[in-house]
């Protein structure tokens, strides 16, 4: 995925939020997923069409680290959802 991409979700999931964690739920494959700490953030910014950078840009924002680990952390997370199909 380029920094640069459009981000669309592509499926919808169940999401509840515990005690500053998201539980989501895929009904289709039966499959749970537990995000924490800054994922939290990501996932909230997925919600809307969004790029890496506009992601990146806005954490950098919000916390204490170096582009570089906000970027290379940004970038394992976004390429995992894709891989689960959650997002293209």
């Amino acid at each position: 995925m380029d920094k640069n991409s459009t981000i669309i979700m592509k499926k919808q999931l169940n999401v509840t939020d515990l005690a500053g964690e998201k539980v989501m739920i895929d009904f289709e494959t039966g499959k749970y997923f537990l995000i924490k700490g800054v994922g939290n953030d990501i996932w909230d910014m997925l919600q809307q069409e969004t790029t890496p950078t506009n992601i990146i840009e806005s954490l950098l924002k919000e916390y204490d680290v170096t582009e570089e680990e906000c970027e290379a952390s940004v970038m394992e997370f976004l390429d995992k959802l894709q891989k689960l199909g959650f997002i293209d």
